[in-house]
């Protein structure tokens, strides 16, 4: 597996990452991108805080998460060294752009000393290149100002880095024709990429080049993916096959925004977008869609779902079917705003006043955001219920390549609406499912009403008789309890009896998933089971669990499924957490089981 990381400065920048990464697809790798940026929007050039990066792995064999360590790392200044340094492996390259390691750059970077002077990179092999100079000389007879002609080095920088791994610089040229409207920004920049591959076969500067071949992949059509864009089309899909017209509403909230922007994308699908006046306008909006038959979705990050929480609560009273889309990011209030956590898990479950269960599932790969989406609707249209799908910062930015899917093999989302007006209540049921009737509004004889107050359990009225309360309460847990009935049973990865079980949630599927194809690869007694399923959980979870002697679960969060383990199935889980807006290492989930195996 190789990796590269180029640090930016910001986030207008990421498309020169995204560029490298399509090409490696192209190629034929297996490949995971994770574009990191700040919160700061308008952090001064060159300082530690405006740093943003573009960590991109490809492989000749399918992957799972990007790699502990770099082979490569592109830095444009001393900011973007000094905050990644840390990351490229010992030996390995460091492209330096030796025009931006003047004294005042130095400052920004509250540099004392210039690194390139003081032989602190003496273990990397370092590549300076006077990257401004040349690029303001590349695009030269383009006649754009030193300021626009400076902007174009990061493609140069680009040219560079695909030379040193045999990419072709077509389909880029192609894509900055079609990018970039204005002609001479368009051939600045292809002129600067250009400049940066003849540069590098020129020079000379590197002992060799490398070649990574394609990796074998299920056959199949693949287009690049981010979290963010497998649930917009996920919520388009379902759209298509329920045959419902959908309706997203939101309030612009990071990282969950890219969802709104994608899906106003798909008009000519007939999906409807909202951008509400806040949280709470945003999933009533959602609510009333519902009841008007549609379907129904609402998007939010962190302290979203704190403001949709009432509301959420009322959806589960009136047993309405809206999806709610959580992207995860670090907290408590404003937090870490583009950073990924897994610290909402407890909230979608008990985060609302009242007994108010709500079926909980998390994606655990960009690509699987789709599928999860799918999922909920399902569950959504099936048992009259919201329900939370889970994704995280680290899956909504994240890239791979995904395989289309036939759209024949994905599940019917057709919906069951009452019609028939003898006899009818909104509160008669489905005996297996426990959903109540769903009737579109204005049909003639399903005239009713909904509401945040208790109904009757029969015919559906405004009730506060007690009993009648408490038997509302128990049928609506005994509905969401009934969808394990629905689920498919949970696999083990490797033996189903062993000494080490891992369980996985969410984004950090695929961390664990490399670290323990290694353990088992050496022969190590681990495990490892994970789950997109968290409310309700699977039926053959408890029968699991006992089967082995301890159980790892690592979580970006101070263990909160590890909780809901232990509460629901009385066993004694290990939690292993990480809190630093980061996902966690191959290397970090490995330590962590050797030393549970008395092996390290």
């Amino acid at each position: 597996m190789s990796s590269v990381k180029a640090p930016l400065q910001k986030k207008s920048e990421l498309p020169h990452g995204t560029r490298f990464s399509s090409t490696s697809v192209l190629a034929g790798n297996d490949v995971i991108s994770f574009p990191d940026y700040p919160a700061e929007i308008r952090a001064p050039a060159g300082t530690l805080e405006g740093v943003s990066s573009f960590d991109l792995s490809f492989s000749s064999s399918e992957i799972y998460t990007t790699a502990d360590y770099l082979e490569v790392l592109v830095a444009m200044n001393p900011a973007a060294l000094k905050a990644n340094i840390k990351d490229l492996e010992k030996g390995g390259i460091l492209i330096l752009n030796s025009d931006s390691f003047a004294e005042n750059d130095l400052r920004k970077a509250k540099y004392k000393e210039n690194p390139l002077e003081t032989g602190e990179l003496n273990e990397y092999r370092v590549v300076q290149i006077p990257i401004t100079k040349l690029t303001l000389k590349a695009v030269e007879e383009t006649g754009l100002s030193h300021r626009d002609g400076a902007r174009c080095k990061n493609f140069f920088a680009l040219g560079v880095v695909k030379w040193l791994f045999v990419r072709p610089l077509e389909q880029t040229q192609d894509w900055i024709e079609e990018k970039f409207k204005r002609p001479e920004i368009a051939k600045a920049n292809s002129l600067a990429l250009q400049a940066g591959y003849n540069y590098a076969i020129t020079v000379e500067l590197f002992h060799a080049r490398y070649h990574v071949p394609a990796a074998v992949l299920p056959s199949g059509e693949y287009r690049q993916i981010t979290g963010s864009q497998a649930l917009a089309l996920g919520c388009v899909a379902a759209s298509c096959r329920s045959g419902l017209s959908l309706l997203y509403a939101s309030y612009p909230i990071t990282p969950a925004s890219d969802i709104l922007h994608e899906l106003a994308q798909y008009k000519n699908f007939g999906v409807k977008t909202i951008q509400a006046e806040d949280e709470i306008a945003a999933i009533s909006s959602s609510i009333g869609s519902a009841f008007g038959g549609a379907l129904a979705v609402t998007g939010t990050s962190g302290p979203g779902l704190d403001l949709k929480s009432e509301a959420i609560g009322y959806a589960v009273m009136t047993e309405l079917p809206v999806v709610v889309l959580n992207v995860q990011r670090g907290g408590p209030s404003t937090g870490l705003p583009t950073k990924a956590e897994q610290t909402d898990l407890l909230a979608a479950m008990y985060g609302r006043h009242g007994e108010a269960p709500v079926p909980v599932l998390a994606a655990s790969t960009p690509g699987d955001c789709f599928y999860m989406v799918l999922e909920a609707f399902r569950l959504a249209l099936k048992y009259m219920t919201p329900v939370i799908v889970l994704s995280d910062g680290g899956l909504a930015n994240a890239s791979e390549p995904w395989k289309i899917p036939d759209e024949n093999q994905l599940p019917d989302l057709t919906p069951s609406f009452h019609t028939d007006p003898e006899n009818f209540s909104p509160y008669q049921r489905n005996q297996q499912t426990l959903a109540r009737n769903w009737a579109i509004p204005g049909t003639p004889g399903l005239e009713h009403r909904l509401g945040g107050l208790e109904k009757d359990s029969i015919t559906g009225e405004i009730s506060y008789e007690p009993e009648n309360h408490e038997r509302m309460v128990l049928l609506r847990d005994e509905k969401i309890k009934r969808i394990k009935n629905d689920l498919p049973p949970l696999e083990v990865i490797g033996p189903g009896k062993n000494k080490l079980l891992v369980v996985s949630w969410g984004s950090v599927y695929g961390s664990v998933f490399s670290a323990i194809e290694e353990l088992q690869a050496e022969r190590y007694p681990v495990s490892m089971l994970h789950l997109r399923h968290l409310n309700p959980f699977q039926q053959n979870l408890a029968k699991i669990l006992n089967n082995f002697d301890k159980i790892l679960v690592p979580e970006m969060n101070l263990g909160q499924l590890s909780r809901l383990l232990r509460a629901e199935f009385l066993v004694d889980t290990i939690s292993f957490s990480k809190l630093q807006g980061r996902p966690f290492l191959i290397s970090e989930i490995r330590s962590k089981v050797l030393e549970l195996l008395g092996s390290k």
